[in-house]
């Protein structure tokens, strides 16, 4: 007869006592899900006091699923057609807006309900119309309206789902719009080719600058190397809050030229440095003690993220510090933002995926880094942070 040697023995109960638990909760959740498909059981549920408010609040949350594209739409014309900044002047009639519009009364009319319905405009009498609470917040933010007009490629990409998914018409709207993502010599894209990305990135950096330098104030630094970082404005809005920090920027040749133009517009020249190159087949500029890489990793596959993570390593000193900043997966009470949104965004544009903390911490560690912690950011569903040492 076969003896167990106790630990074994242990190991092998503890899977018998997870595979039961596990039955066990499966058969819950499906007598669950069976329930809540019966469409006898869902009549019954919106019409009883106690189950009422839930049931209603679940329906309008599917009905939004289906309904978001519409939803969306509704935003992108209020931006194209300067909705909020006609109201952030005065309150308007219906009239008065269909003039500015050059769209009928009952147009504008269908458009203002809509939009007043997603809480974009309000209603301040029976024919009067004035912001309303996002759309004010999103006159703050011109970065958001700028990824709205965006998204028409997004949207492009979208249409058929399925095939995105199975790899079918890898030439994407949005993998020509990053034309790196894809490019065998990304270092020889011209100036043309990444204008248009740079730019939107610039219009979007500049709230996450804020986030970031917040939850990781760089005083106590000398030198701070910001990789992929377009058109400079994370380490503009770096160097504006620490006066004695030197900058780097390490990016696309054709993106460090136009680095270099805003650095010197904003009388950085002295203390800011662009170099081109490419960051996954070149060595990075040495002399920094923290490097950052800023929405840069989640662009990546796993095996381009771990060696770009290992050049950094290489590139910083004995205890030089590496701040990662990006939208994550599984964040909080905003999972569907880097689960959903970014998880197909990237699909769409051909390269990388987003990850969780304890993701990115793996692979910080699988470079050589350690003692990585998490930053808490004020907006979490927009970026979050780690921080990360090299020790040898």
């Amino acid at each position: 007869m076969t003896r167990l040697h106790p630990a074994s023995a242990g190991s092998v109960i503890a899977k018998i006592t997870s595979v039961s638990q596990s039955s066990w909760l499966d058969r819950c959740f499906a007598a669950r899900d069976r329930l809540l498909a019966d469409a006898r059981f869902q009549r019954w549920a919106a019409a009883f006091p106690l189950t009422r408010r839930v049931a209603r609040r679940r329906a309008q949350a599917l009905f939004d699923l289906c309904a978001g594209f519409v939803y969306s739409q509704v935003l992108l014309a209020c931006i194209e057609l300067g909705v909020f900044e006609i109201l952030s002047k005065q309150p308007q009639t219906v009239a008065q807006l269909s003039r500015q519009l050059s769209l009928s009364t009952q147009a504008t009319q269908r458009l203002l309900d809509a939009a007043a319905s997603l809480r974009l405009v309000a209603r301040r009498g029976p024919d009067r119309f004035g912001l309303g609470v996002l759309g004010a917040a999103l006159l703050g933010n011109p970065a958001v309206a700028a990824m709205v007009e965006h998204h028409r490629l997004l949207y492009a990409d979208l249409n058929d789902p399925v095939a995105l998914l199975r790899g079918a018409g890898r030439d994407t709207a949005l993998a020509r719009y990053w034309p790196y993502a894809g490019a065998d010599c990304p270092d020889a894209l011209t100036s043309d080719q990444v204008r248009n990305y740079t730019a939107l990135m610039s219009a979007s950096q500049a709230l996450i600058a804020g986030d970031v330098l917040d939850a990781y104030p760089l005083h106590g630094h000398r030198r701070l190397l910001d990789v992929g970082g377009g058109e400079g404005t994370f380490l503009i809005a770096a160097a504006s809050l620490a006066a004695e920090l030197e900058v780097v920027l390490f990016d696309l040749p054709a993106v460090a030229d136009q680095a270099r133009t805003r650095f010197a517009a904003a009388g950085l020249s002295h203390r800011a440095e662009a170099i081109g190159g490419d960051f996954l087949s070149q060595s990075l500029p040495q002399g920094a003690d923290i490097v950052s890489l800023v929405r840069v990793i989640h662009d990546h596959d796993d095996g381009a993220a771990l060696a770009l993570l290992r050049n950094v390593h290489r590139a910083l000193p004995r205890d030089g510090t590496l701040l990662i900043a990006e939208p994550m997966a599984d964040t909080s009470g905003a999972e569907s933002v880097g689960n959903a949104y970014f998880g197909f965004y990237l699909l769409a544009m051909g390269s990388g995926r987003p990850r969780s903390q304890d993701e990115l911490g793996r692979l910080a560690r699988q470079a050589g880094f350690n003692r990585v912690r998490p930053l808490p950011t004020r907006r979490p569903m927009l970026t979050q942070a780690l921080v990360a040492h090299r020790s040898n």
